[in-house]
């Protein structure tokens, strides 16, 4: 039985808070650098900032547009101009809002048949809204934040004097993507009725999966941008190449126009950059071992290649402290991939029972569209 409680709710309202402040310190880090005439990394920042604003908007539209389907167009527009002035993200919170206090304090399905009901689609209707909302965070987060990152740490290495406070905008980075990937997990599973939903050991435990090999792996291709931009730039673009053949060989219907469609499969090709993302319901064993194998044999070939590059503008003491905690990062991330796996995963806990109201057919599957569009994969 799906729920939405007082726990969730406080939640999503710390979520306002941290998008409002990211977007904040975005335009005062963009600002610093322009006052210090480093046009170029305020530019950077600022494009970073709208590549994902802008494609965080088309899709949040396009779901708004399909779920309102045949509903008042006048709304639309309304939704329309709102995206265009890239707001779109606060209507979702809105309606994220308004659902989930009334699950969480308002309604109780102790009641009859009717409240009950009611009570059942005010909780998904919360339950829906927070995960579209973690979705766009998911997107920010690899189209946005990752970049950024990499920025951070490539300024960071190139002068000479640090800050304390540089070293945990990098850390506070890493956490927040790895965060919006857990957030994502639990909304997702808790949208699917038929999934288990992850318990507080699980949780950690896939936090620190992710916040590892997300990790290890910044670090690796940060050292290839430190010896030649352009290297760095042909590697990333063609894992991207990987990441969005593959897409296109799961032959994926998330979306329900083909433009959106592709676009939803370039978004999932390079976030398969950074992460293993699971695009289709199905066991992801050989997958997710060949993701992280070749992610494993990159990594090395990037520190045994920068052992013999002469030509490094990052000090030795510096790359062997580098190479240690990549190495070691990697090594714990694998380690906690295959603990959480093993005895961690809901599959290893929960035993879903039959569907009592299950309908078969092309009808059926019409249907249970309606009711989500998560229900096409499922993220590991």
């Amino acid at each position: 039985m799906m729920k939405f409680t007082k726990h969730n709710f406080f939640f999503l309202v710390g979520g306002i808070i941290t998008y409002v402040v990211d977007i904040g310190v975005d335009f005062w880090v963009a600002s610093k650098y322009f006052c210090q005439e480093q046009y170029s990394w305020s530019i950077l920042i600022l494009c970073f900032r709208g590549l994902s604003s802008l494609v965080t908007q088309i899709f949040s539209y396009e779901w708004f547009k399909n779920d309102w389907e045949g509903s008042d167009t006048g709304k639309l527009k309304w939704i329309f101009l709102v995206h265009l002035f890239h707001c779109g993200i606060f209507i979702r919170y809105w309606f994220a809002l308004k659902y989930g206090c009334q699950a969480a304090f308002k309604l109780k399905s102790s009641g009859g048949a009717s409240e009950t009901d009611l009570s059942t689609f005010v909780t998904k209707q919360a339950i829906d809204a927070v995960t579209d909302i973690n979705m766009l965070r998911v997107f920010k987060a690899f189209l946005e934040t990752t970049p950024q990152l990499f920025v951070q740490i490539y300024i960071l290495w190139q002068h000479d004097k640090t800050y304390c406070y540089q070293y945990a905008a990098i850390f506070m980075s890493l956490c927040g993507i790895s965060l919006s990937m857990v957030d994502y997990q639990i909304s997702l599973r808790k949208s699917l009725p038929d999934k288990g939903e992850l318990r507080v050991p699980s949780k950690f435990m896939y936090l620190f999966y992710k916040l590892f090999t997300i990790t290890a792996w910044v670090l690796s291709t940060s050292l290839i941008t430190l010896q030649s931009v352009r290297i760095s730039v042909i590697l990333l673009v063609f894992l991207w190449i990987c990441g969005f053949t593959w897409t296109l060989k799961q032959r994926t219907t998330f979306c329900e126009s083909k433009k959106m469609e592709y676009l939803y499969r370039t978004v999932i090709g390079i976030i398969l950059i950074f992460t293993f993302f699971n695009i289709k319901e199905r066991r992801t064993k050989v997958y997710i071992s060949i993701y992280y194998a070749t992610h494993t044999v990159v990594t090395s070939g990037v520190l045994f290649g920068h052992m013999f590059w002469k030509h490094s503008i990052i000090k030795e003491i510096h790359f062997k402290i580098v190479s240690i905690l990549t190495v070691l990062l990697l090594v714990l991330g694998i380690i906690f991939l295959v603990v959480y796996y093993r005895h961690f995963h809901p599959t290893t806990y929960y035993r879903p029972q039959a569907c009592l109201d299950e309908v078969d057919g092309v009808a059926g599957q019409g249907d249970r569209v309606k009711t989500g569009r998560f229900q096409n994969f499922l993220m590991p």
